[in-house]
């Protein structure tokens, strides 16, 4: 615990899905100063609002989770503003931090970054072999090159950034807004309302087929400080669970749970995404010890609890 106690930290994305798990972690760790950058305030797609954090709080340290994110459909509809805003920030906020002398940025980027075709496991190593699934490929690359700003800039400048890339995320407090929340909760959604209108059936993109590994919001969390306490190097590193579960399956659950009875029906005309995800999450736990704790299956149930809770209904 001490080592948080003098540091003062800036959290971009503090408030956010990700970042208040983040920040519930500082503060029970007593984290000195926790400074998070609001919207409305700081648009980190400016060059003098970043300057001007930096001048204001001069940190220890920046975890940078702040991002544009979305599900397939957004990311098709607006891939533009997915590159754009998501490189102009990381771009700007390492940049800065290195002018100002910050001691240390934890860059967190996306599973999106690796190839569309890539070897299960995914391990670090293969991240360079191969161009993304086009549908996320302009998030996944803006974001990719905060790993190359970063090991340029330990290269260069001997400045420590560290890069760490996130499976996707689930739990309690996430995003389900249609139009841009990830499969979890969409899915969750569209179990629950058709639940409760009464409706006999249900529809989902792609085929089913795609598999995907998930890892639980506060383990993302603990993982991320971790290697923000104990990680020093240049190399990439893996944060999920190891699992791997197909759409299918994943959808069956979720309607088990939710208490959906009717059918699925596959609306094989919408993309699937990248055919497989699952990583090689073995480089977490030898250089920073850490591994996931929550069981999948638990989590799916925690997140349909605090949605039931805090939805508002239609």
């Amino acid at each position: 615990m001490s080592f948080w106690e003098s540091k003062k930290v800036v959290v971009t994305g503090g408030a956010g899905f990700l970042g208040s798990f983040v920040v519930e972690k500082l503060r029970e760790r007593k984290c000195g100063e926790i400074i998070i950058p609001r919207k409305d305030q700081y648009d980190l797609r400016d060059a003098e609002v970043v300057q001007k954090l930096y001048e204001t709080y001069n940190p220890d340290m920046v975890i940078h989770l702040a991002a544009i994110v979305g599900g397939i459909g957004a990311n098709r509809e607006n891939p533009g503003t997915f590159f754009y805003d998501n490189a102009i920030m990381s771009i700007q906020l390492l940049e800065y931090a290195r002018q100002y002398n910050t001691p240390k940025f934890v860059a967190v980027g996306t599973i999106c970054a690796y190839p569309k075709f890539c070897p299960i496991p995914f391990k670090e190593e293969d991240l360079w072999n191969g161009y993304p699934e086009e549908t996320n490929a302009p998030y996944g690359l803006a974001k990719k090159m905060l790993l190359v700003q970063s090991q340029a800039y330990r290269q260069q400048y001997g400045y420590n950034s560290i890069y760490l890339l996130p499976v996707n995320l689930y739990g309690p407090r996430d995003n389900f807004d249609p139009k841009s929340s990830h499969v979890i909760p969409a899915l969750i959604k569209k179990c629950l309302d058709a639940k409760r209108r009464g409706e006999k059936e249900i529809v989902a993109w792609g085929d089913g087929t795609p598999t995907r590994e998930f890892l639980y919001v506060e383990d993302a969390a603990e993982g991320i400080l971790l290697a923000a306490e104990k990680y020093d190097k240049p190399d990439p590193v893996n944060l999920g669970s190891g699992m791997e579960i197909s759409i299918k399956d994943l959808l069956e659950t979720i309607a088990r749970y939710t208490g959906f009875k009717g059918k699925i029906a596959w609306d094989t005309t919408k993309p699937n995404g990248q055919p497989r995800r699952c990583l090689d999450v073995s480089r977490a736990e030898r250089e920073f010890g850490f591994k996931a704790r929550t069981n999948f299956e638990e989590g799916l149930r925690r997140t349909i609890e605090w949605y039931l809770k805090y939805s508002p209904s239609d």
